[in-house]
């Protein structure tokens, strides 16, 4: 039992010793760090994919915002503007239609 044992880690010793060697060696190293540059360059590129999802989902809810309150402007707009407040306005401060004679026409 105690030999099971042994052959067990000696096994996994020489398996690492054999992936170190691969790695390390001239024809390996080089594909060991075009994957590693590459795995940290997919992982540096989703990362700023969610980053700019999270910019546009901010600029699309401001654009909402931004859009709810102009229709909120011209409905405040069209309010003060209607003709029956001015109608109002007019008759509270005294004022009637112009007679002719206080017509100006700028060419």
């Amino acid at each position: 039992m105690a030999k099971a044992v042994k052959s067990d880690k000696g096994a996994k010793f020489n398996l690492g010793k054999k992936i170190k060697e691969i790695v390390f060696s001239s024809q390996g190293f080089p594909l060991f760090l075009s994957f590693t540059t590459l795995a940290i360059l997919f992982v540096l590129f989703r990362m700023k994919n969610v980053e700019m999802d999270y910019k546009i989902t901010k600029t699309n809810r401001d654009i909402e915002k931004v859009l709810l309150d102009n229709k909120e402007l011209k409905a405040k707009n069209a309010r003060l503007l209607s003709s029956d407040r001015l109608r109002r306005l007019a008759a509270v401060h005294h004022l009637d239609q112009p007679k002719q004679d206080q017509i100006i026409v700028i060419p």
